[in-house]
């Protein structure tokens, strides 16, 4: 597959690099003045000066507040008024928007025109504001009913040979309540096909940690940050993907907690900032740090710096007592001994080869870690997309047995989630591979008989739309064909069905990449009301640390033709099961009825309706963190695995795919991103100064990148634009959705199956000047 970048043009004056490209180190600390700009810039763009600050105050608060979609970071627990980040504000304005999108834009422009749009275009178009059905002779989208929209989806379910020819995606963006009513709705049809975005972020994390404690989430909450004496965050970019955490941050520095980052490339919340709210410090433009010490693996290598710091802690534990609680070890885990062998087996020389890092930072680490009695270990997407990703969840998990590290305080394992509710998607359903007893209580309370075989995940459902086996497909919420791998196989795998669905508030790349009939069904945004027989609705969410909490929207809807998501699901359901005796109707007329079945069929949401009211919301209990392991030994368990080879071989590269700041998933603000220094550029390839001078390639210079995938095929961007960055030797990154490209259907780990898309095998050569 071709695919074009940028080429070679005379740069404008003032900037350094074509097309008023620029790229220069950023030297400021995170969030700060720089950020209370981009809000303002935001706000005057979307002609939000009132309303935008009138919903940011609203913007996580329990008292008839609305959650923000922008991230899965939890509320913060002390009252803080202005709870809010630079990026929930952007998401949010951006659903406000003012611009609308409906039956005259559609028909104005043919599917095939807008397909020649770039995605950022598309999305500035505004809100969709009525259902809409394509046209295959005209190549436009036209109106429908919403009746009629609902019987056409209805009659291609009903009309299935099997109904394991539907899949039902959905993205984290979810509410709880739509999420059960969506789940009830595949297995009433007949089919577990459930795949969902976790499939390509933290598959590998709640794999990992279910094999490992019994639980596929993390143990720790905000009030453990809060008594963290260290904190170790991993793979993951905070200052743009969990903002808020930047608080967390510089609390913990500033009370004398020790926090290392580790990241191939150091971030801007691996540095120092400002944390808005607090005034003082932004009238003074005082910074706080934000880490102790930074460690740059190379792409891959997080597995053996952790089994270093293994291996330190194991070293000393014969002259230190306190390294090593063999108390806790004794008594709560197994696996210990073939572990220790394995940490002693394993040379330092390797240790250092695979991590990229040197023995003395690794001890340094060790040490922070060793001196702390209570530490965190939080981690996102750079270390879970990767072959290896479960195996390197286990080996942070087997680091805090150590030390004891679970089942108090301060102490545990934390995954950094990133939309606002996939965890409680998950919680709520929506998976590929249900566990029985959640099957078992489904067909009790709601007098069904779900299937028991397991469905497909993200890429089991394309694969089997490719070979023409899939004919329905419904995509509740994001931009399934640009969030997924392999994108001309994925583009060609959506054509190949007879029906696609895209529930959606704005326009993107999924209406156009459609099958041979499709659907776009306008929804309500998080913001906005959702008014029922019963009266203003609310729903609930699950942050990454495992609190439910309830969201209320606060304005007038962006179009009185939009439906809320329960009301779509259910409006489909009827269509498809026009038999079922399912209370679809009724459920939709009040939440409050799904909640109290939510509550007899899921764990942990017993007397849910009162609970999720209280102040903050509750937490779902988790047993690991009570040392109640659900193992097949009853203990928490050490893995054994061997490191992996990540060292790439001469002549390649490894290039994990990334956001940039002014990006939230596949939406993108702009070509920014203020973060890395780089203005009006999003067609780049990020490398180590090294591996570009061996290449003779300049800063600016349009190069070609090539990836081999697993089976030897190639995938190939053209004209991209070399960017000099302090990332290790051998490793390059660049951004997605666009570097989606290279990430073949096959290139997916056989441990968690998700797609690779923080480590691809690339070549990067000079490509030719363009006229």
């Amino acid at each position: 597959m071709r695919t074009p970048g940028n080429g070679r043009r005379r740069s404008p004056k003032g900037s350094d690099g074509p097309d008023g490209a620029e790229s220069h180190p950023y030297r400021h600390p995170a969030a700060g003045w720089g950020a209370a700009a981009s809000v303002a810039r935001v706000l005057a763009r979307e002609r939000e000066p009132l309303d935008g600050p009138q919903a940011v105050m609203r913007m996580n608060h329990e008292n008839g507040g609305f959650d923000c979609p922008g991230c899965a970071w939890p509320d913060d627990t002390k009252g803080l008024r202005l709870d809010i980040c630079e990026n929930g504000i952007k998401h949010v304005t951006w659903e406000m928007t003012r611009k609308r999108v409906g039956r005259e834009f559609f028909a104005s422009h043919t599917v095939s025109e807008l397909m020649e749009w770039s995605d950022s275009a598309l999305e500035k178009q505004g809100r969709l504001t009525e259902p809409m059905v394509y046209d295959p002779e005209s190549d436009r989208y036209l109106p429908i009913s919403w009746s009629a929209a609902f019987e056409l989806a209805g009659r291609a379910l009903r009309e299935l040979d099997d109904p394991d020819q539907a899949a039902f995606y959905t993205s984290g963006r979810l509410g709880n309540e739509a999420t059960f009513l969506y789940q009830l709705l595949a297995r009433e049809l007949g089919t577990n096909n459930l795949p969902d975005c976790s499939n390509m972020c933290h598959e590998a994390s709640g794999r990992a940690l279910t094999a490992s404690l019994g639980t596929g989430k993390g143990t720790v909450d905000l009030k453990d940050w809060e008594m963290a004496d260290a904190l170790f965050v991993m793979g993951v970019n905070a200052a743009s993907n969990a903002p808020r955490m930047l608080t967390a941050l510089a609390d913990a520095y500033r009370r004398g907690a020790r926090i290392v980052h580790v990241n191939p490339m150091v971030e801007a919340a691996a540095t120092r900032t400002i944390v808005p709210h607090e005034f003082t410090d932004m009238a003074l433009f005082r910074s706080t740090p934000t880490s102790d010490l930074n460690l740059q693996p190379r792409i891959g290598g997080d597995m053996a710096l952790l089994r270093g710091i293994a291996k330190a802690v194991l070293e000393w534990a014969p002259d230190d007592p306190k390294a090593l609680d063999r108390q806790f070890v004794d008594r709560h885990t197994t696996g210990f001994e073939e572990y220790r062998a394995l940490c002693e087996a394993t040379s330092w020389e390797e240790i250092e080869h695979q991590s990229g890092v040197d023995r003395d930072r690794i001890l340094a680490a060790a040490r922070v870690y060793r001196e702390a009695d209570r530490s965190i270990i939080s981690w996102c997407l750079g270390v879970s997309q990767h072959e290896h990703g479960v195996d390197t969840v286990r080996e942070i998990v087997n680091l805090l047995l150590l030390r004891g590290n679970l089942g108090r305080e301060g102490a545990g394992p934390s995954p950094v989630r990133g939309h606002s509710n996939v965890q409680g998607n998950r919680t709520c359903g929506i998976n590929h591979r249900p566990e029985p007893e959640f099957l078992d209580r489904l067909a009790k309370v709601c007098d069904i008989r779900p299937p028991r075989a397991q469905g497909l995940d993200t890429v089991g459902t394309l694969e089997a739309m490719h070979r023409g086996e899939m004919k329905v497909f419904v995509g509740m919420g994001g931009n399934f064909a640009m969030a997924a791998p392999d994108t001309a196989y994925t583009f060609d795998a959506l054509r190949k069905c007879a029906l696609t669905v895209q529930v959606s508030t704005k326009l993107n790349r999924s209406h156009l990449v459609h099958g041979r009939r499709a659907l776009i069904l306008p929804c309500l945004g998080r913001t906005e009301k959702d008014h029922q027989r019963s009266g203003v609705q609310s729903l609930s969410v699950e942050d990454s640390m495992s609190m439910v909490h309830l969201s209320v929207g606060m304005r007038r809807p962006a179009s009185p033709l939009l439906l809320s998501e329960p009301a779509i699901i259910a409006g489909i359901a009827r269509a498809a099961l026009p038999d079922s005796s399912t209370p679809w109707e009724w459920y939709v007329d009040d939440y409050d009825r799904v909640r109290d079945t939510m509550a007899e069929v899921l764990d942990g949401f017993e007397d849910f309706n009162r609970r999720v009211r209280l102040p903050l919301g509750f937490r779902l209990h988790q047993p690991a963190r009570e040392l109640v392991f659900s193992t097949p030994s009853g203990r928490a368990e050490f893995s054994t695995a061997p490191l992996p080879d990540v060292v790439p071989a001469p002549g390649t590269l490894s290039l994990g795919t990334m956001r940039s700041h002014d990006q939230w998933n596949t939406t993108i603000y702009s070509d920014d991103d203020r973060y890395r220094g780089v203005r009006n550029l999003r067609r780049l390839v990020f490398m180590n100064a090294e591996d570009m001078r061996e290449r003779d390639i300049g800063k600016f210079d349009p190069v070609d990148i090539t990836s081999t995938a697993k089976d030897g095929s190639t995938r190939s961007l053209y004209g991209y634009l070399a960017i000099p960055h302090d990332i290790p030797r051998g490793c390059a990154a660049g951004y997605m959705p666009e570097m989606n490209v290279l990430c073949a259907i096959g290139d997916y780990s056989v441990q968690s199956d998700q797609p690779l898309m923080k480590h691809l095998k690339v070549t990067v050569v000079r490509a030719e000047a363009v006229d």
